[in-house]
C-alpha cells in the first residue's frame, strides 16, 4: 500500500511539473477519494484557488441515490457543474491535470463532461 501511495505522489509531482496555470488558462485538478470526487480551478501565477466544486458541495446535492461521488454519474455531475462554473466566471480553456490517476474511469467521465459542457483543454 505505501509503495502504491508513494508512486502516485511520484506521477503527480512529475506532471505538475509540465503544468503551471495562469489567470486566463488556469489549471484544473482532481481528486478522487473512494467516496467522493474534486474538481479545483487553480492560478499558479498568484498561488490561489479560483473555484472549486465536488460531489459533497451544495450546487451538487441531488435527490437521485444513484448519482453520488463514486460512480460515473457523479463525476459527470461534478465535470459538467464545474464546466458551468468556470464560464461564468470567464474562463473558457484550462490545462487539465489528471493528478497521477489513470485516464479511465471516473476521470474520464469528469473530462468529457467538461468538454461537453463548452470548457476547452
Amino acid at each position: 500500500m505505501k509503495k502504491d501511495k508513494r508512486r502516485r505522489k511520484h506521477k503527480c509531482l512529475v506532471e505538475r511539473k509540465k503544468i503551471f496555470g495562469t489567470k486566463e488558462r488556469p489549471r484544473l485538478t482532481i481528486f478522487r477519494s473512494s467516496k467522493h470526487i474534486y474538481g479545483i480551478l487553480i492560478n499558479d501565477e498568484e498561488g490561489k484557488v479560483i473555484t472549486t466544486v465536488s460531489s459533497i458541495s451544495k450546487d451538487f446535492a441531488t435527490n437521485d441515490k444513484s448519482t453520488t461521488g463514486y460512480n460515473l454519474k457523479g463525476a459527470e455531475g461534478v465535470g459538467s457543474l464545474l464546466a458551468l462554473k468556470a464560464l461564468s466566471l470567464g474562463i473558457k480553456r484550462v490545462k487539465f491535470d489528471r493528478a497521477g490517476y489513470s485516464f479511465c474511469g471516473r476521470v474520464k467521465a469528469f473530462v468529457a463532461a467538461i468538454e461537453k459542457n463548452g470548457l476547452q483543454l
